[in-house]
C-alpha cells in the first residue's frame, strides 16, 4: 500500500508580499536522485526576473493544469543560456492555437496581461471557476506587493 507523500513549503526568497513559494517532497518521500532534480515549475522560478515575471510564473505554477499540457510547456517554456525561462511572446502569439477551454484561455491571457506582454479585459475573470479566480487574485495582491489582503473562502 502505497503512502501519500508529504509536503513542505520552500521560499524561494525571503517572506514578503511578493515571495514565491513552491512546494517540494520532504526527502523523507524522494529517492536522492529525484532531490537533486528540480521540477520545471522550480525552475521557472528561478529563472523568472523581475515582479511581473516572478508573480506570472507563480501564478501559471499554482494554476498547474496548463503546465501540465505538452502543447503549452512547448509554446512556453524554452532553454536559454543552460536556464529554463518562459518565453510569453511565444505563447502569446499561440493562445488561439492551444485547443483551450473558455476558462484556461482567459485565465491565460489575464496572466500574460500579468507578465505584461499582452492587455486583456478584465472582464474575463467571469469566464474563470474559483480556483483560477482564487489564483489570480492572489496574484493581483502579490504584484501590488500587498500581503494585508485575504484571498479565500468566506464563512
Amino acid at each position: 500500500m502505497a503512502t501519500k507523500p508529504t509536503w513542505q513549503a520552500v521560499r524561494s526568497e525571503p517572506p514578503g508580499p511578493h515571495a514565491l513559494v513552491t512546494r517540494t517532497p520532504t526527502p523523507a518521500d524522494a529517492t536522492a536522485e529525484e532531490t537533486l532534480t528540480p521540477s520545471l515549475s522550480e525552475l521557472l522560478i528561478r529563472s523568472a526576473v523581475g515582479l511581473r515575471d516572478r508573480t506570472a510564473v507563480q501564478a501559471l505554477v499554482e494554476e498547474d493544469k496548463l503546465l501540465s499540457r505538452d502543447n503549452v510547456r512547448t509554446a512556453l517554456v524554452s532553454k536559454q543560456n543552460g536556464v529554463m525561462t518562459c518565453r510569453w511572446e511565444s505563447v502569446a502569439k499561440r493562445t488561439h492555437t492551444l485547443g483551450l477551454d473558455d476558462g484556461e484561455q482567459a485565465f491565460l491571457e489575464l496572466v500574460l496581461s500579468i507578465a505584461g506582454i499582452r492587455q486583456s479585459y478584465l472582464t474575463a475573470v467571469a469566464l474563470l471557476d474559483e480556483r483560477r479566480l482564487k489564483i489570480l487574485l492572489q496574484a493581483l495582491t502579490r504584484l501590488a506587493c500587498n500581503d494585508r489582503i485575504a484571498i479565500g473562502t468566506r464563512v
